[in-house]
């Protein structure tokens, strides 16, 4: 976590919130390993320098990343890796342990970077070498964003050959699902996670390329899934609520809501996967 879609709950709180904000200051917080969350800027002053003054313009994604362009001709890029938050505060409001970054409005308020794990990464660049950065478009498909046509999705499928888990995993390919909703989309789909991509009839991917839609949309409507260790929040710090709607994910031994069989765990490529052996084949 997050996956994409709490990455895309955050951009759409963004807009909302802190476009136009013009920044006041910047404070890369001293003794919080701060440097270690922009490792691409060589001093605080530099980072701080780059944000000071400016004011936010508009917010895209990029996968996983959020870009908010500046009206400097920059960007500031955040991805917030696996265990990072953003919220909007008052300036008053107690600082959260693992704070790294603070962002404070001309008006009232702050933007703040929260990673307990200092994984994510936040950087400042020009816009021409930000839309020139590789590693910003990686994935083939981002589902909420720029979906492939039906058929060229089964054209990659059957080109792949690999089991269907192992590829939805893969970022390369589509960004940002994760074991969770990975298992989702297949229980909607009605496949097996070790059934072979190429293998699939054009029924099957119809309910695949369905059920991946289908199951992303309903979780962003559902501002996201907030589960486990470091469970996401929003920017306003509350939590989402696709969690409730799960029908596979950490439910092993609980019955299928579809069939009323019981929901299997199994060892899968070194971590867990969860399916229904009677609704999955």
């Amino acid at each position: 976590m997050p996956g994409l879609p709490e990455v895309e709950t955050i951009r759409r709180d963004l807009e909302k919130e802190v476009v136009n904000r013009r920044i006041k200051d910047v404070e890369v917080r001293p003794g919080s390993n701060a440097m270690k969350i922009i490792p691409r800027h060589g001093r605080r002053k530099e980072f701080q320098e780059l944000l000071a003054g400016t004011k936010f313009e508009r917010v895209n994604r990029l996968g996983k990343r959020i870009l908010l362009d500046l009206d400097n001709d920059h960007v500031m890029v955040v991805d917030m890796g696996p265990a990072g938050q953003l919220l909007k505060t008052s300036a008053s409001g107690d600082v959260a342990p693992h704070t790294h970054l603070v962002i404070s409005f001309t008006i009232g308020g702050q933007l703040r970077f929260i990673d307990p794990k200092l994984a994510g990464e936040v950087f400042v660049a020009p816009r021409e070498r930000v839309d020139n950065m590789p590693e910003l478009r990686s994935f083939l498909m981002d589902p909420l964003q720029s979906p492939l046509a039906w058929q060229q999705f089964s054209g990659y499928l059957q080109d792949r050959k690999e089991e269907m888990k192992k590829l939805l995993l893969d970022d390369d390919f589509i960004c940002g699902l994760g074991p969770l909703y990975s298992d989702e989309v297949l229980f909607a789909a009605g496949i097996r996670y070790d059934r072979p991509s190429h293998k699939l009839t054009s029924q099957d991917v119809r309910r695949l390329y369905r059920s991946l839609m289908e199951t992303l949309l309903d979780a962003v409507r559902s501002r996201g899934t907030s589960y486990g260790d470091h469970a996401f929040v929003d920017l306003t710090g509350n939590p989402g609520l696709y969690q409730l709607e799960l029908k596979v994910y950490e439910r092993e031994g609980e019955f299928c809501r579809r069939c009323r069989h019981d929901i299997v765990k199994e060892r899968y490529d070194g971590a867990y996967t969860y399916f229904c052996p009677q609704c999955q084949s």
